[in-house]
């Protein structure tokens, strides 16, 4: 018997039964499972390979996987939400969380702090820093502690900075970032990066990671918001800057920037991330905090 008669009169079989106890949506069910189970036999009976529209609905969901960059081991220097080789300045109602420090200049060029020595020597404090201020000429073991932070936020700053998988999106917007939206990944430019007041957003979920590499200035342009989407944390995100990171007023910024040279905060910007820089981080009425 050839295979569409028995197709054929497998179908009517199903019909006669289904109409006496089944309703319409069923009926349909069993026609489609019945009509799919020939596909199958037809192609196994022939050698066949899948069907074209098979394969490239395969194809479709494979270029939907993310590939992220692990994220930068920042070791000791992650023990700091504000990290300098050359000083930390602050004017206006400044917030901080988490402990602040610079090294190899002394704790006197942290400044506008009203810094206040610890009984041990070791640390200062001050009100608007919840956390402690650590500089190389407190007691030891602090100058040893600031020595290794330093060397590792210059190791992580070299390794970032020379990522070359997963494979970067390269100029991606010219360096104009302004009002797009952003996948996890490693990310290159040879220019300077901006986001204006129009924002950028970064999609993705809680273990994605995204890395900036800017061999010019980062400008974030007043009133910009960087927009997190689908669970993205600021500690997965990395700016690594070889230039100078400005953030405008009332910026709201997420993510750790590793600068080489300086970072400045203007009036009202909040950064939920840490500014680790090689050379001064400069603030202005500013909260920060991990």
């Amino acid at each position: 018997m050839s295979k569409e008669i028995h197709y054929t009169k497998s179908i009517q079989a199903l019909k006669s039964l289904t109409y006496s106890k089944l309703n319409y949506a069923v009926l349909s069910l069993a026609l489609l499972l019945t009509v799919f189970a020939a596909g199958c036999q037809k192609d196994n009976s022939t050698g066949t390979t899948p069907t074209a529209s098979v394969s490239s609905n395969l194809a479709a969901k494979s270029t939907g996987f993310v590939i992220s960059p692990a994220p930068i081991n920042l070791k000791t220097a992650a023990d700091f939400t504000i990290l300098s080789e050359t000083g930390i300045s602050t004017t206006g109602v400044t917030s901080i969380l988490g402990d602040i420090g610079v090294s190899p200049i002394a704790a006197t060029a942290i400044t506008g702090f009203g810094l206040i020595m610890n009984t041990n020597n070791q640390s200062s404090h001050t009100p608007i820093v919840t956390g402690e201020v650590y500089g190389p000429n407190y007691a030891p073991p602090t100058p040893t502690k600031m020595t290794t932070a330093i060397s590792d936020m210059r190791t992580a700053f070299t390794t970032a900075n020379g990522l070359v998988y997963p494979a970067p999106f390269v100029a991606q917007y010219a360096g104009n970032i302004s009002g797009q939206t952003l996948r996890a990944g490693l990310y290159k430019w040879s220019t300077g990066v901006l986001v204006t007041n129009a924002g950028v957003t970064l999609s993705g979920g809680p273990n994605d990671v995204w890395v900036f590499q800017i061999a010019q200035n980062l400008t974030i342009n007043n009133g910009a918001i960087i927009h997190l989407l689908g669970g993205a944390q600021a500690k997965n995100i990395f700016w690594v800057v070889s230039g100078k990171a400005t953030l405008g007023t009332t910026v709201n910024f997420s993510g750790v920037i590793l600068s080489k040279t300086l970072i400045s905060l203007n009036t009202g910007a909040t950064v939920t991330g840490r500014l680790l820089a090689q050379t001064a981080v400069t603030l202005i009425a500013n909260d920060v905090k991990p």
